[in-house]
Protein backbone atom coordinates (compact mmCIF):
# COMPACT_ATOMS: atom_id res chain seq x y z
CA UNK A 1 0.00 0.00 0.00
CA UNK A 2 1.37 3.44 -0.84
CA UNK A 3 1.33 6.24 1.26
CA UNK A 4 1.73 9.76 0.49
CA UNK A 5 3.78 11.96 2.62
CA UNK A 6 2.25 14.33 4.73
CA UNK A 7 3.17 18.06 4.85
CA UNK A 8 5.07 19.23 7.18
CA UNK A 9 3.25 20.94 10.01
CA UNK A 10 6.43 23.26 10.54
CA UNK A 11 6.69 26.79 8.48
CA UNK A 12 9.82 27.42 7.34
CA UNK A 13 11.51 29.92 9.52
CA UNK A 14 10.44 33.93 8.21
CA UNK A 15 12.76 36.86 8.87
CA UNK A 16 11.02 39.54 10.70
CA UNK A 17 10.17 41.51 7.84
CA UNK A 18 8.58 38.33 6.08
CA UNK A 19 6.37 37.59 9.64
CA UNK A 20 5.51 41.27 9.26
CA UNK A 21 3.84 41.35 5.96
CA UNK A 22 2.64 37.99 6.86
CA UNK A 23 0.45 38.76 9.94
CA UNK A 24 -0.70 41.95 7.66
CA UNK A 25 -0.89 41.05 4.75
CA UNK A 26 -1.76 37.68 4.86
CA UNK A 27 -5.30 37.54 3.63
CA UNK A 28 -4.50 39.75 0.57
CA UNK A 29 -1.93 37.45 -0.94
CA UNK A 30 -4.15 34.82 -0.52
CA UNK A 31 -6.83 36.40 -2.29
CA UNK A 32 -4.54 37.46 -5.32
CA UNK A 33 -3.35 33.91 -5.36
CA UNK A 34 -6.88 32.08 -5.32
CA UNK A 35 -7.65 34.71 -7.97
CA UNK A 36 -5.31 33.19 -9.99
CA UNK A 37 -6.57 29.36 -9.00
CA UNK A 38 -3.71 28.61 -6.95
CA UNK A 39 -2.74 28.36 -3.14
CA UNK A 40 -0.26 28.95 -0.95
CA UNK A 41 1.45 25.79 1.09
CA UNK A 42 1.29 27.71 3.96
CA UNK A 43 -1.55 30.07 3.87
CA UNK A 44 -1.13 31.79 7.65
CA UNK A 45 2.30 32.84 6.05
CA UNK A 46 1.77 33.25 2.06
CA UNK A 47 4.16 35.68 1.42
CA UNK A 48 8.09 33.50 1.54
CA UNK A 49 11.32 35.34 2.04
CA UNK A 50 12.62 36.06 -1.15
CA UNK A 51 8.86 38.03 -2.23
CA UNK A 52 9.71 40.12 1.23
CA UNK A 53 12.89 41.24 0.40
CA UNK A 54 12.07 42.17 -2.82
CA UNK A 55 9.18 43.96 -1.72
CA UNK A 56 11.68 45.49 0.89
CA UNK A 57 13.84 46.33 -1.90
CA UNK A 58 11.00 48.46 -4.07
CA UNK A 59 9.43 50.34 -0.91
CA UNK A 60 13.76 51.23 -0.16
CA UNK A 61 14.52 52.97 -3.56
CA UNK A 62 10.82 54.13 -3.68
CA UNK A 63 11.53 56.01 -0.30
CA UNK A 64 15.36 56.75 -1.71
CA UNK A 65 13.89 58.30 -5.17
CA UNK A 66 11.62 60.35 -3.31
CA UNK A 67 14.00 61.64 -1.11
CA UNK A 68 16.69 62.18 -4.11
CA UNK A 69 13.74 64.04 -5.57
CA UNK A 70 12.83 66.05 -3.16
CA UNK A 71 16.66 67.70 -3.01
CA UNK A 72 16.87 68.23 -6.38
CA UNK A 73 18.68 71.44 -6.80
CA UNK A 74 20.31 73.55 -9.36
CA UNK A 75 22.08 75.97 -7.46
CA UNK A 76 23.17 73.77 -4.70
CA UNK A 77 23.24 69.96 -5.54
CA UNK A 78 24.38 68.33 -2.74
CA UNK A 79 26.38 64.93 -2.21
CA UNK A 80 22.97 62.52 -2.96
CA UNK A 81 22.15 64.48 -5.99
CA UNK A 82 25.71 64.39 -6.90
CA UNK A 83 25.86 60.65 -6.29
CA UNK A 84 22.84 59.96 -8.26
CA UNK A 85 24.32 62.13 -10.96
CA UNK A 86 27.11 60.13 -11.50
CA UNK A 87 25.62 56.67 -11.87
CA UNK A 88 23.06 57.75 -13.87
CA UNK A 89 25.66 59.93 -16.00
CA UNK A 90 28.04 56.26 -16.00
CA UNK A 91 24.69 54.09 -17.42
CA UNK A 92 23.88 56.39 -19.65
CA UNK A 93 27.53 57.07 -21.25
CA UNK A 94 27.65 53.10 -21.54
CA UNK A 95 24.18 53.07 -23.47
CA UNK A 96 25.36 55.70 -25.83
CA UNK A 97 28.22 53.22 -26.78
CA UNK A 98 26.12 50.26 -26.76
CA UNK A 99 22.63 51.48 -28.04
CA UNK A 100 23.58 54.90 -29.90
CA UNK A 101 20.92 56.64 -31.36
CA UNK A 102 17.97 57.51 -29.30
CA UNK A 103 19.81 55.69 -26.06
CA UNK A 104 18.64 58.24 -24.15
CA UNK A 105 14.81 56.33 -23.73
CA UNK A 106 16.65 53.02 -21.92
CA UNK A 107 18.84 54.84 -19.68
CA UNK A 108 16.03 54.86 -17.16
CA UNK A 109 15.03 51.39 -16.84
CA UNK A 110 18.71 50.18 -16.85
CA UNK A 111 19.36 52.59 -14.02
CA UNK A 112 16.68 51.63 -12.17
CA UNK A 113 16.90 47.55 -13.05
CA UNK A 114 20.95 48.32 -12.02
CA UNK A 115 19.85 50.05 -8.53
CA UNK A 116 17.23 47.31 -7.92
CA UNK A 117 19.82 44.71 -8.47
CA UNK A 118 22.40 46.06 -6.16
CA UNK A 119 20.34 46.94 -3.41
CA UNK A 120 18.89 43.46 -3.73
CA UNK A 121 22.60 41.71 -3.31
CA UNK A 122 23.62 44.45 -0.37
CA UNK A 123 20.52 44.02 1.49
CA UNK A 124 22.00 41.15 2.91
CA UNK A 125 24.62 42.22 4.46
CA UNK A 126 22.52 43.75 7.42
CA UNK A 127 21.58 41.62 9.86
CA UNK A 128 18.09 40.08 10.14
CA UNK A 129 17.68 40.06 5.91
CA UNK A 130 18.92 38.11 3.22
CA UNK A 131 20.34 38.66 0.02
CA UNK A 132 16.74 39.36 -2.38
CA UNK A 133 18.93 37.87 -5.60
CA UNK A 134 20.91 34.86 -4.19
CA UNK A 135 16.71 33.59 -4.26
CA UNK A 136 16.08 32.28 -8.07
CA UNK A 137 13.06 33.86 -7.99
CA UNK A 138 14.11 37.46 -7.84
CA UNK A 139 16.81 36.88 -11.06
CA UNK A 140 14.56 34.97 -12.71
CA UNK A 141 12.08 38.32 -12.74
CA UNK A 142 14.74 40.81 -13.59
CA UNK A 143 15.74 38.69 -16.72
CA UNK A 144 11.92 38.39 -17.66
CA UNK A 145 11.07 41.81 -17.39
CA UNK A 146 14.18 42.47 -19.36
CA UNK A 147 13.80 40.27 -22.13
CA UNK A 148 10.39 41.15 -23.08
CA UNK A 149 11.55 44.82 -22.56
CA UNK A 150 14.11 44.63 -25.36
CA UNK A 151 11.80 42.46 -27.62
CA UNK A 152 8.80 45.14 -27.37
CA UNK A 153 11.31 47.94 -28.20
CA UNK A 154 12.46 45.76 -31.08
CA UNK A 155 8.91 45.44 -32.45
CA UNK A 156 8.50 48.97 -31.69
CA UNK A 157 11.47 50.49 -33.39
CA UNK A 158 11.71 47.81 -36.48
CA UNK A 159 8.11 46.73 -36.60
CA UNK A 160 7.44 43.14 -38.62
CA UNK A 161 11.41 43.62 -40.06
CA UNK A 162 12.60 42.67 -36.19
CA UNK A 163 11.33 39.29 -37.06
CA UNK A 164 14.02 39.45 -40.05
CA UNK A 165 16.47 39.08 -36.96
CA UNK A 166 15.11 35.92 -36.31
CA UNK A 167 15.69 34.39 -39.69
CA UNK A 168 18.74 35.72 -41.56
CA UNK A 169 19.43 36.30 -45.09
CA UNK A 170 19.32 33.04 -46.60
CA UNK A 171 16.00 32.28 -47.19
CA UNK A 172 16.49 28.16 -47.67
CA UNK A 173 17.64 28.17 -44.02
CA UNK A 174 15.16 30.52 -42.51
CA UNK A 175 13.18 27.72 -40.67
CA UNK A 176 16.69 26.37 -39.01
CA UNK A 177 17.54 29.95 -38.07
CA UNK A 178 14.37 30.86 -36.72
CA UNK A 179 14.69 27.76 -34.44
CA UNK A 180 18.03 28.55 -33.49
CA UNK A 181 17.72 32.36 -32.62
CA UNK A 182 14.54 31.34 -31.18
CA UNK A 183 16.42 28.87 -28.73
CA UNK A 184 18.93 31.18 -28.22
CA UNK A 185 17.06 34.39 -26.89
CA UNK A 186 15.50 32.15 -24.53
CA UNK A 187 18.58 30.68 -22.76
CA UNK A 188 19.63 34.28 -22.35
CA UNK A 189 17.02 34.29 -19.86
CA UNK A 190 18.85 31.26 -18.22
CA UNK A 191 21.74 32.98 -18.59
CA UNK A 192 20.93 36.39 -16.66
CA UNK A 193 19.24 34.14 -13.83
CA UNK A 194 22.11 31.83 -13.18
CA UNK A 195 24.53 33.93 -13.35
CA UNK A 196 23.43 36.25 -10.64
CA UNK A 197 21.50 33.77 -8.67
CA UNK A 198 24.86 31.38 -9.03
CA UNK A 199 27.10 34.26 -7.62
CA UNK A 200 25.13 35.81 -5.09
CA UNK A 201 24.23 32.14 -3.57
CA UNK A 202 27.88 31.45 -3.41
CA UNK A 203 28.93 34.72 -1.75
CA UNK A 204 26.34 34.55 0.48
CA UNK A 205 27.47 30.83 1.63
CA UNK A 206 31.28 31.37 2.17
CA UNK A 207 29.99 34.68 3.98
CA UNK A 208 27.65 32.71 6.20
CA UNK A 209 30.44 29.85 6.90
CA UNK A 210 32.87 32.60 7.68
CA UNK A 211 30.71 34.17 10.21
CA UNK A 212 29.73 30.84 12.06
CA UNK A 213 33.93 29.78 12.35
CA UNK A 214 35.41 33.13 13.26
CA UNK A 215 32.22 35.78 14.39
CA UNK A 216 35.00 38.53 14.94
CA UNK A 217 37.09 40.12 12.32
CA UNK A 218 37.79 37.89 9.44
CA UNK A 219 34.26 37.42 7.90
CA UNK A 220 34.59 41.61 7.54
CA UNK A 221 36.96 40.76 4.74
CA UNK A 222 34.04 38.38 3.22
CA UNK A 223 31.68 41.06 3.66
CA UNK A 224 33.90 42.89 1.38
CA UNK A 225 34.12 40.25 -1.23
CA UNK A 226 30.21 39.89 -1.07
CA UNK A 227 29.67 43.76 -1.87
CA UNK A 228 32.25 43.43 -4.97
CA UNK A 229 31.02 40.41 -5.90
CA UNK A 230 27.36 42.66 -5.78
CA UNK A 231 28.84 45.41 -7.65
CA UNK A 232 30.45 42.87 -10.69
CA UNK A 233 27.13 41.29 -10.72
CA UNK A 234 25.35 44.03 -11.17
CA UNK A 235 27.53 45.48 -13.99
CA UNK A 236 27.34 42.59 -15.68
CA UNK A 237 23.65 42.29 -15.70
CA UNK A 238 23.11 45.82 -16.78
CA UNK A 239 25.91 45.99 -19.58
CA UNK A 240 24.30 42.66 -21.14
CA UNK A 241 20.60 44.03 -20.60
CA UNK A 242 22.08 47.03 -22.74
CA UNK A 243 23.36 45.13 -25.79
CA UNK A 244 19.95 43.11 -25.93
CA UNK A 245 18.13 46.11 -26.29
CA UNK A 246 21.39 47.85 -28.63
CA UNK A 247 20.79 44.62 -30.97
CA UNK A 248 16.95 44.66 -30.70
CA UNK A 249 16.78 48.11 -31.98
CA UNK A 250 19.39 48.49 -34.15
CA UNK A 251 18.31 49.35 -37.89
CA UNK A 252 19.27 47.42 -40.73
CA UNK A 253 21.35 49.46 -43.35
Amino acid sequence: MLHHPKRPSYMPEQLWFTAFLNKYFAGVANAILGASHLRARYPEAPIPNWLAMQILVFLILLVFFVIVRARLSVDNPGPLQHSMEAINAFVADQSHEVIGHDYQRYVGYLTTLGLFILVGCFIGLIPGFETATAAPSVPLGCALVTWFYYHYHGIRMNGFGYIRNFIGPVWWLAPLMFIIEVCSHLARILSLTIRLFANMFASDMVTLVFFTLFPIGIPIIFMLLHAGVAIIQTYIFVLLATVYIGEAVAHEH
